[in-house]
Formats: C-alpha cells, sequence, structure tokens
C-alpha cells in the first residue's frame, strides 16, 4: 500500500526504489560474473598459462546447498620428449567438479588419440624424419558449462630400435627383452577342423590334412572382416595367419622313427610325412591373448597332393606333361615351401625350395631320356640337382632315391600314383612324351604359387612367369600408379642368381580390392619379363632379360638347346648361365624397403667360396673356427668360405620399379664379434648385434611407424657356423642407404689360399641393429609378419630339437616355453606371437 501526501510518497509497499547508494544491481553481478569466468577458463592465453605453470585460475562456483564454490582447474603436464612407434600416454588434472574431460590435438601430424578415464588420453607416437612438436589440449567443463583449458607438447624424434638387446645364448626357450610377452599360438599338429582329436605327440598321430604342417616358415597375416568372410587390411584383433611348412623332423613324427618294410617306406608313414608338407590358412583372433580358431570355415591345409592348375607361358608345354596330367595343364600339390610372398590384392604367394632332393632317378634314365630325343632333359636335371652321385672310391655313378624314398612305397590301391609320382625315372616302354609316367614330374616344381586365403574352395596356381628354380621367396615391390609392378626372388643355392619379375601391366590402385583375386595375379603375374642380376665391381648393375631369341637364348646355344619362351622359364637357371649373371651366395630372402623402395636380399652363406672365386658383391672366403668345450651337439671344426653369410641391398636407377640398372652395396656381413676386424668382421658388429647365416628378411608394415620414413628391417638367421656360441636368433635394424658407406680391399685367406678383394660396404650398422630374439636348441628362427598396427609381431620357430629323436629329445620346445618340463616333451614346430606390456609397436 502506498500513500501520497502533498506529492510526496510517505510510504509505500515495495513498489519504489528507495536505494540511491552506487553498489550494484543484482543484475550486474550476475553480468560481471560470467563475464570473469569467460576470460578467465575461456580466454587464456598460451604465456599466461606458462607463467602459471600450467594450471588456470580459479574461479567462484555456483555454489551448492553449503555455499562452497564450483571450482574447476586444468593442468596438462610438462612437455615431453619421445621416439615414432611409441606408446605415449597424456595425464590432464582437474581440480574441482568437472562434466567433461577430454583431450584433442592441436598441431603436428595427425595421431589418433584414446580417450581413458581420470583424464587420460593415449596415441602412437608418429613416423616423422626429424624432432617434430605435436601440441595438445586438456579441456574440462564445469558444471556451468564454463571449459578450462591448458596445452602440452611432445617432440616425436625418428624412429629407433629400443630395447635392450638380448644376449647371445643356448637356451631351449624363445628369449625376448624385458618389456615383451611370448605367446605360443599355433604348433605342428594341432587340429584345424571339426572332429580332428587333439594331438597326442607320441608319433601315432595322423590326419594332418586336417592338422598344422611341420617345419613353420614363410607367414602373413590378413586382417579379416567382421563378418569372417572378406579381407580387412585395418583389423588389429582378427585375421587370416597363412604360413608355409617347408619341411619334417622325421623322427619324432613316429612312433620309433621312420622304419621300412623289405626296403619299402609304410604306406602310412609316407602319407604322413607328405601331408606335413605345404601350407596352413588359420583363422586367429585376439581378445585379451592371441589364440587360433580350431574350427573356423576358411582354414585350410594345402599339401603335395592338392589339386593346382599352372598358368603364364609355360601352361600345356610339352615338359610339364605326366600320366597325371597328360596336356601339362595341372598339377598335384606343392612342397618345400620356404619363403613367401604378399600381394596387394589380398593374395599368398608360396615359393618351391628344395624340391628337387624328393625325386628318385635310376640310373637307366638318362639313356632313355636320349633314346627318345630328350637328351637335353638331362642336361635340365643335371643343372637342377638331380645329377647321378658318384661312389667317392670307384668314381662309379650312383642313382638317385629321393629323401624320403616315397617312390618306393606299395600303395594298398594299385591305381594310387601319389607315391609313384616321385619316381621320374623315363619309363622305355612309355610313350617318349612323357604321358605315360613320370619322367616329367620333377618339371612340375620349382614355381613360384599363388593362393587365395579367402576362399577356401579355389585352386592354387602356379605362375610359370617368374622362372622355375629353387624359389626362396618372391617380394613386390613398391607400387605406383601407372608403373609395371617389380617382383624380386632368389634362388636358394650356392652359387645361383638373383631375379627380378616386372610386370606387363600397370598398376591400378583399385585392384588392391578387387574380389576376383586370382584375377588379379592372371593380370599381374602372368605376362612380363623375367631379369636376372649382373652385378660389377664398380657398384653397378644390369638386368638382363631371360627373353627367348635374345642374349644367346636360342636353339643354337652350347649351354642348352632353348626351343621357346616356356623353355627358357622352365629352365631360367641355364638361361641365367649363358646370359652370364652374377653367381651368389645363396640368394635367400628378399625385402623391399617401403620408405625408399631399396631391394634387401640375404645371401645365408657359402661354403664354395675360396680366395680365388670371390667377386665384388661375395668378397669373403676366410676360416671361422668353431669350439665343441661347452656344446656338445657341435663338432669341434673350422668352416670355410663364407660362412657367416651378409646382407646385399641395391637401388633402381631412379627409383623405378621399370629399370634395366641399378647401384648396390653390402649392409651388412654376418660374423662374431670375435673375428678380425679388418678382413671377416668388416661391419663392426659386437655382442648386441653379431648373427651368423642371414635367412629370413622382413619390413615393417607401412600403415604404422616401425614401415614408414624409417623403417624397420627384421633379420631372421639360419646358422650353422655360429651355433657353438648361440643359437638363431632375430635381429631388428633401421637400415640406411645404399651409398652411405665406402670401399675396401679385404685380405682373404684359407687353407686354399690366400688373396685380395675389393668391395663396397655400407656404413657401420652400430646401434640402430640389435638382437631382439633368441631361439630354443637346434631351431632356425624364419618366418614373420605384424599386425597393421604393428603391436603383434608374428615368428616361426622351425624344427627344434631336430637333431635328436624319441629316444634322444634334444629340446622340449615349446612344452617348456610356460616353464620347465618334469619329462622331456617331443619338440614342436610353432608359431609364436610377441606384443609389447605397454602396448606398443613391437621393436620401437
Amino acid at each position: 500500500m502506498t500513500q501520497t501526501f502533498d506529492g510526496i510518497t510517505a510510504y509505500d509497499d515495495g513498489d519504489i526504489d528507495t536505494n540511491r547508494s552506487n553498489n550494484l544491481h543484482l543484475n550486474d553481478l550476475i553480468a560481471s560474473r560470467y563475464s570473469r569466468r569467460q576470460t578467465l577458463f575461456g580466454g587464456i592465453s598460451a604465456a599466461t598459462t606458462a607463467v602459471f605453470g600450467g594450471m588456470l585460475l580459479t574461479a567462484c562456483g555456483d555454489g551448492g546447498s553449503d555455499g562452497a564454490a564450483d571450482t574447476v582447474t586444468v593442468g596438462a603436464g610438462a612437455a615431453a620428449a619421445t621416439t615414432a612407434g611409441k606408446q605415449v600416454t597424456l595425464t590432464g588434472t582437474v581440480t574441482g567438479t568437472s562434466s567433461t574431460a577430454s583431450w584433442t590435438q592441436v598441431s603436428g601430424p595427425a595421431v589418433t588419440l584414446a580417450q581413458g578415464t581420470t583424464g587420460t588420453a593415449t596415441f602412437t607416437a608418429p613416423a616423422v624424419a626429424a624432432a617434430t612438436p605435436l601440441v595438445f589440449r586438456f579441456t574440462a567443463t564445469s558444471r556451468d558449462n564454463i571449459p578450462a583449458t591448458a596445452d602440452t607438447t611432445v617432440t616425436v624424434s625418428p624412429a629407433i630400435v629400443d630395447f635392450a638387446a638380448v644376449a647371445k645364448n643356448r637356451n631351449d626357450l624363445v628369449t625376448v627383452p624385458a618389456g615383451y610377452t611370448v605367446t605360443v599360438l599355433y604348433r605342428l599338429g594341432d587340429p584345424i577342423a571339426t572332429g580332428v582329436g587333439a594331438f597326442a605327440n607320441d608319433g601315432t598321430d595322423d590326419t594332418y590334412s586336417k592338422r598344422a604342417g611341420d617345419h613353420h616358415d614363410g607367414m602373413t597375416y590378413f586382417g579379416l572382416s567382421a563378418a569372417g568372410t572378406a579381407p580387412d587390411p585395418t583389423s588389429n584383433t582378427r585375421g587370416l595367419l597363412v604360413m608355409n611348412h617347408e619341411n619334417i623332423t622325421r623322427n619324432y613324427l613316429h612312433v620309433n622313427g621312420p622304419t621300412s618294410v623289405n626296403g619299402a617306406r609304410p604306406e602310412a608313414e609316407a602319407l604322413k610325412e607328405m601331408e606335413c608338407h605345404g601350407v596352413s590358412v588359420i583363422e586367429v583372433n585376439r581378445a585379451t591373448a592371441w589364440s587360433y580358431s580350431p574350427t573356423a570355415a576358411l582354414n585350410r591345409r594345402i599339401t603335395p597332393l592338392t589339386p593346382m592348375t599352372f598358368s603364364g607361358p609355360a601352361k600345356g608345354n610339352a615338359l610339364l606333361k605326366t600320366v597325371y596330367s597328360k596336356d601339362g595343364t595341372a598339377s598335384r600339390g606343392t612342397i618345400n615351401n620356404c619363403a613367401n610372398g604378399t600381394m596387394p590384392w589380398n593374395t599368398y604367394l608360396t615359393n618351391e625350395e628344395n624340391w628337387a632332393g624328393y625325386f628318385r632317378r635310376a640310373l637307366t634314365d638318362a639313356a632313355v631320356r636320349t633314346a627318345a630325343g630328350a637328351s637335353k632333359e638331362n642336361i635340365s636335371l643335371n643343372r637342377y640337382g638331380m645329377a647321378y652321385g658318384r661312389n667317392n672310391s670307384t668314381g662309379e655313378a650312383l642313382p638317385l632315391d629321393g629323401n624320403n624314398n616315397w617312390a618306393t612305397v606299395v600303395p594298398a590301391d594299385a591305381n594310387n600314383t601319389i607315391y609313384a609320382r616321385w619316381n621320374i625315372t623315363a619309363q622305355a616302354t612309355a610313350a617318349a612324351d612323357g604321358t605315360g609316367d613320370f619322367r616329367h614330374e620333377a618339371f612340375q616344381f620349382g614355381w613360384v604359387v599363388e593362393i587365395d586365403p579367402f576362399n577356401a574352395t579355389s585352386v592354387p596356381r602356379k605362375r610359370t612367369a617368374l622362372g622355375r628354380m629353387n624359389h626362396e621367396g618372391c617380394v613386390i615391390g613398391r607400387t605406383v600408379v601407372g608403373v609395371s609392378p617389380a617382383f624380386y626372388m632368389g634362388d636358394d643355392a650356392q652359387n645361383e642368381y638373383l631375379y627380378k619379375f616386372v610386370s606387363t601391366a600397370k598398376w591400378a590402385a583399385a585392384d588392391a580390392t578387387n574380389a576376383d583375386r586370382l584375377a588379379m595375379g592372371d593380370k599381374y603375374l602372368d605376362a612380363g619379363i623375367l631379369y636376372v642380376a649382373k652385378l660389377n665391381a664398380d657398384g653397378s648393375g644390369t638386368w638382363l632379360p631371360l627373353v627367348f631369341g635374345q642374349g644367346g637364348l636360342t636353339a643354337a646355344s652350347t649351354v642348352y638347346p632353348f626351343a621357346d619362351q616356356a623353355d627358357v622359364l622352365i629352365n631360367a637357371r641355364l638361361a641365367g648361365d649363358v646370359l652370364g649373371a652374377t653367381k651368389m651366395d645363396r640368394p635367400e630372402w628378399t625385402a623391399v624397403n617401403p620408405a625408399t623402395g631399396e631391394m634387401y636380399l640375404t645371401l645365408t652363406n657359402n661354403s664354395s667360396r675360396t680366395p680365388a672365386n670371390t667377386d665384388a658383391a661375395n668378397p669373403r672366403a676366410y676360416a671361422d673356427p668353431r669350439a665343441a668345450a661347452t656344446n656338445p651337439t657341435v663338432t669341434a671344426t673350422t668352416t670355410t668360405g663364407n660362412a657367416n653369410g651378409h646382407i646385399i641391398r641395391l637401388r633402381e636407377t631412379g627409383d623405378t620399379s621399370e629399370a634395366l640398372s641399378f647401384t648396390w652395396d653390402i649392409y651388412a656381413f654376418g660374423a662374431g664379434s670375435d673375428l678380425d676386424a679388418a678382413n671377416i668382421n668388416l661391419s663392426g658388429l659386437d655382442a648386441t648385434n653379431d648373427f651368423s647365416s642371414p635367412d629370413g628378411l622382413w619390413f615393417g608394415l607401412p600403415s604404422n611407424a616401425s614401415g614408414n620414413t624409417t623403417p624397420i628391417m627384421w633379420i631372421e638367421t639360419d646358422d650353422g657356423a655360429y651355433t657353438d656360441v648361440t643359437n638363431c636368433m632375430l635381429l631388428a635394424a633401421i637400415p640406411g642407404k645404399v651409398g652411405d658407406g665406402t670401399t675396401k680391399t679385404i685380405t682373404n685367406t684359407t687353407s686354399a689360399g690366400t688373396g685380395t678383394q675389393a668391395t663396397r660396404i655400407g656404413k657401420a650398422p652400430g646401434a640402430t641393429l640389435k638382437r631382439f630374439l633368441v631361439g630354443p636348441r637346434e631351431c632356425e628362427i624364419t618366418g614373420i609378419f605384424s599386425t597393421p598396427d604393428g603391436k603383434s609381431l608374428f615368428v616361426n620357430i622351425q624344427h627344434p630339437g631336430e637333431n635328436g629323436g624319441p629316444a634322444n629329445i634334444t629340446s622340449s620346445w615349446p612344452a617348456n616355453q610356460a616353464g620347465a618340463v618334469t619329462t622331456p616333451s617331443r619338440p614342436r614346430s610353432s608359431t609364436i606371437v610377441i606384443t609389447k606390456n605397454d602396448g606398443g609397436i613391437v621393436g620401437l
């Protein structure tokens, strides 16, 4: 109520402003408060943050029922430094009650941030060529929706091999650096199909067509879609693991070792041995730990009995005709599969290596071939390792029996020819064209075989355009749109050659996702030019084409009369002889640096090198003593030749796969660190990185930091010269480039004499090469691949305890990997998977 007297208000009921002071109105206070909070929490500069040590000022809160302020402050932590491939955790701090808190990236090469709880986030440091700052911002939001921020910087430097080198040892375990975990994933005899019983591992097991084979070797991981039917190149937790089974350790496959009956092998034993060869396709998964799926739909075994077809220029050639394939277009199986190849269109290449040793050849064979007008077949058989032996005392010719004597089996089914095929003796009563016996069976082997792992019913194809030899592997170089891709291959035997196949087809990126994967193989692998390498003393090199009618590859050749291009490819070794290719110290695995395109080749060893026959690319011949004092399986001897091997590399002219020339040098020489540094240990190896007999070779994938900018190269050994000191090993390296070293002249000395040899040596590896793993007793380390993120590394351990048998078990691995066993267990070739305990990229 208001009363007015003479225009003057004497009383009011709260309806009139009577406060004449300068104090702020409530609305002014509210506006001022929010303006201040926005300034303090949202607008503070980086300079101000630095002054306050990364902690932001505190503002008043809304207050609770007790009047307490809603204060929020944040911190992003101090600046940090790391190297590419490392796992980095960002930790933000929040004081007060916030409604949200998260990290974002402000600048630098983009990374994927995985937001954690309580203000954390993790990422993998990206590949960089030089020290590079990455800035990250931590933001927390108060309950009244006011943000508070703070920044921090992580400086990333180029990748390094960052682990403590594993010491040389002869333990019966897989040894890896601290901070890593080994999981045994897939072992000889493990079942891969429904209804197959658990593996007894006592020699009684059979049905190896539905079990893991023996001697695990070259290997690829293919990411698998969530539906489990198609490729997913981003999948790090579900995939197909495809691997070779090169050979067998017969003594452990049978109850008491192999037997014979009146000189003939029992059929059951021979069948078991054959089925242990070939290829496995298995599904693998990671929940918390890796495991394989024993009944997955795409699980498959490919063996020497699996039907296959030929493709390319030699398909249907007269030399491929047998009683099984009268038109020379079909084959049965693949054998002695060593290294591998991974095609960008998601197929797997398996490569037939020491296949020649499986065949029987009677002394009558050569004369029958000559009488049939095929005397040049004898030249080919001899050149490919199927020449008759000789009695050392009398000089008398000796027949070839074949490594496992499978040809001696008398099958229960008289129409069964899976054993007779291993006898290549020409029968005088059979058709001269080879369609009545198996005289041409050996010509059906020595090929690169392509497999589609995503189609369990697909028929593998033998790609004849890539030539016939002791194929170690077949690795594709970098693919460039509109340029023909190149495929690099070693012929694994002493004094054999390095080859390159250049496809006629130009690379099209869309072909990588084509669902008709074998058709893509037809496109890129069936037409092109096969080349052989000639390496010159001045560090240059030339690719010599294996093309009929060129370079002496004609019917007039005095080395071998070539009939056509198919004949050249079937007899690629003889073609290399005619062209004058460089004899190498056992050319094995090839690998291509995904950042530079340079090709690396392991040259495992060569006992036939002498000071008189070295050359610039194969420069060493020396004596390497072996001690037996602490290793009862080693005889005290001295090996000669190039006992420890080396790794050579080449750079294509113009950095193109289509080049016809290249430059080369030697990346590293295998040697014990105790050997002569001036003439043998030319790479200056020490106790952290000395090695012998390099074999497997592989670069990290470009989908992660281990295969970008400065990729990591993995080196596996198959050693017989250094096993008095250590078991075989796996090393990690970040190599330089061709030409980063110098030239040097060394002095070679053996019992055969002394000589000097100039060569080209890369920069000493030093700390960029380290020993990452040492395997169990008597094993070979071979086969390697990773998940796309590089955080799971698959490695094969081949033939542990190979010198023993049922009554003398010389290794109990992998049974003892989890701990000592009380009773010796028969060893089993196995696949392991290695992970880093902090979740980072393996090796970096």
